[in-house]
């Protein structure tokens, strides 16, 4: 970050998503293509390599999606004591165990695609990743079934809070207005948070519903657009912060401004004319 006013939590855990959602579109989203185009010219090795890669982004972007919902969780439902709670500190830990477990889990769950690629290739060309059933049904419950079910369980918490406060709003008279606008940004926060929930479980599930049939998913015609269909969530992510959260928006321009001063003040007057050093 490059304004002291971006350093927050919320930020901070957004950072760690976007830096997935890269991996996504620089890496996994054109490797993808190539895996699809009929013929894998890179390797074994670079194949195994970018299905682990494949594999920690996707881990690392499911666990930010429930550290994001805890954070949302603290911040509707007890904002009195978010500052206390929810620290820099306590958010760069949670940041780094997320992506350390990542590449944990991923190099476990991918132990026989790393150490022995060609075991999955059954012609030359070929970049597949395979599971035996009890494989399969492992991620499907650690990398999906768990975290989702945390996440819904806090968002239904946050939108029974949401609820009782919009309720307590219509009752309010009109000398509590100012108590009523106070409150509008929590409900937004929930309705935003809701949206980006459901989403990502339109993005996520259809894949790991059909990962429980192992070997079969990969010679089934819809796989391709399961898998990008998971890689279109990291897409999407940006598009939803921009248009719910205002706050995102702001990030944005300041971060843009901070960029354009800083290479304005890099231009120099040389010799009567400006010379601008990018």
């Amino acid at each position: 970050f490059s304004e002291r006013q971006l350093h927050t939590p919320t930020n901070l855990l957004l950072l760690s998503l976007a830096v997935s959602d890269l991996l996504v579109g620089l890496v996994l989203m054109p490797g993808e293509m190539l895996r699809e185009s009929g013929c894998w010219l890179l390797g074994e090795l670079v194949c195994a390599l970018y299905l682990y890669v494949a594999y920690v982004a996707v881990s690392a972007s499911v666990i930010d999606m429930v550290l994001i919902s805890v954070d949302r969780y603290v911040a509707i439902c007890d904002p009195l004591h978010y500052s206390q709670r929810v620290t820099m500190r306590r958010v760069s830990v949670g940041v780094a165990c997320s992506w350390a477990f990542s590449f944990l889990y991923t190099a476990l769950i991918l132990k026989d695609n790393l150490l022995y690629p060609e075991r999955t290739r059954t012609c030359w060309g070929e970049c597949m990743l395979v599971f035996d059933f009890v494989s399969a049904a492992v991620d499907v419950f650690v990398g999906f079934i768990l975290p989702v079910g945390l996440i819904l369980a806090i968002n239904l918490v946050v939108l029974v809070v949401a609820l009782s406060q919009a309720r307590a709003m219509r009752v309010q008279v009109v000398a509590h207005a100012s108590q009523r606008v106070a409150r509008r940004p929590q409900l937004k926060a929930a309705r935003s948070l809701g949206v980006l929930v459901g989403i990502f479980l339109l993005c996520f599930t259809p894949y790991q519903c059909f990962s429980l049939v192992g070997g079969d998913l990969l010679q089934s015609p819809v796989a391709s657009f399961l898998v990008f269909l998971v890689y279109v969530n990291s897409c999407v992510n940006p598009l939803v912060y921009a248009l719910f959260y205002p706050w995102f928006r702001k990030a944005v321009r300041l971060i843009s401004m901070s960029l354009l001063h800083t290479h304005a003040r890099a231009c120099a007057h040389t010799h009567g004319k400006f010379i601008c050093i990018a």
